[in-house]
């Protein structure tokens, strides 16, 4: 996986501005398991926004549902030879256990994974629904999904004496037509969380399937909040699925992507004849804007030409001039 977007809900995206690369239209199945990927990249950024999901439903005291649709088998060994064979996680979580510091939503991703392993070493990765049940409270559910057979009998043995999580092996889409809304004997769950991470094996079937069965949820459980997970392969060709997700009943939507790849499906207008790596730098120069770490820096009261640094805080300029 290329990207990871996180949808709570709605008929507005964040997007950036620019032109769409051009790229010849091919577009091949793609044989998945996530064993080969588990703890890269796009496990990073999906498990960040997945857990800050969590914690705002945490913010209640009422109970929250969580559906994972495509489960997985919820650990996964970084020594395995699917692991080893690919090596994503050397880019992915282990690139970033060897940073000192970092902002507090990484630390507290970092914590849920070292939660797993011994002290002092990363032996596995935790996959979605493991870190879902980390997070959740005694009140509070989980129903994970795989279809799979292997993959279905580890997850049943990882969770067997969880009794918050249960595990169904079914087809995750037809599991949301027959779970939501959710409702546990006389308990009615008002609030919750619907992760949808599909194997794309033939990716233009997927997106129509995601579409339909996000409708008729939305429909059903409008105070959830839905998370699609999607890879980005050809960036045109995600185009029809982002104006149907524009669509749907929901209230707003959120557009999460790794900065790296938005380099690879954009350029900015007037670039589109320069070289990836220079259209590519100079997009990012546009989007990123460096900030000083002094506080009340002069250079946000008094910014140089072509600087893009500016205060809306005008009641500090006496203490830059006393």
């Amino acid at each position: 996986y290329n990207t990871v977007s996180a949808m709570a809900g709605s008929s507005s995206a964040i997007r950036i501005t620019g032109m769409p690369r051009r790229i010849p239209a091919i577009l091949l199945p793609m044989n998945y398991r996530h064993a080969f990927h588990a703890g890269n990249h796009a496990d990073v950024l999906k498990h960040i926004i997945l857990l800050a999901l969590l914690d705002a439903l945490k913010k209640k005291d009422t109970p929250f549902f969580v559906l994972d649709t495509h489960a997985g088998r919820g650990r996964y060994l970084l020594a395995a030879p699917e692991s080893r064979k690919t090596g994503e996680a050397d880019a992915g979580i282990l690139r970033l256990m060897g940073e000192a510091r970092m902002p507090e939503v990484l630390e507290r991703y970092l914590r849920a994974v070292e939660a797993n392993n011994p002290v002092g070493a990363l032996i596995a990765y935790p996959g979605s629904p493991l870190l879902v049940a980390q997070s959740l409270r005694e009140q509070d559910r989980l129903a994970a999904c795989e279809l799979q057979p292997e993959e279905a009998v580890a997850l049943k043995e990882l969770f067997a004496h969880d009794p918050r999580v249960a595990v169904h092996a079914r087809d995750g889409y037809t599991a949301m037509k027959a779970m939501l809304p959710p409702k546990l004997g006389t308990t009615k769950f008002a609030r919750g969380l619907v992760l949808i991470d599909p194997p794309y094996e033939v990716q233009e079937n997927e997106y129509p399937q995601i579409i339909s069965t996000v409708r008729d949820a939305l429909e059903r459980w409008p105070q959830a909040m839905f998370a699609i997970w999607y890879p980005i392969k050809l960036r045109r060709s995600l185009q029809p699925f982002f104006r149907k997700v524009a669509a749907l009943p929901a209230k707003s939507v959120l557009l999460a992507e790794l900065i790296d790849y938005v380099r690879q499906g954009f350029v900015l207008s007037g670039d589109e004849s320069l070289d990836d790596e220079t259209s590519g730098r100079r997009l990012l120069q546009h989007l990123i804007v460096p900030h000083p770490l002094t506080p009340y820096s002069r250079n946000y009261f008094y910014p140089q030409a072509g600087s893009r640094l500016f205060t809306y805080a005008a009641d500090w300029l006496p203490a830059l001039n006393p």
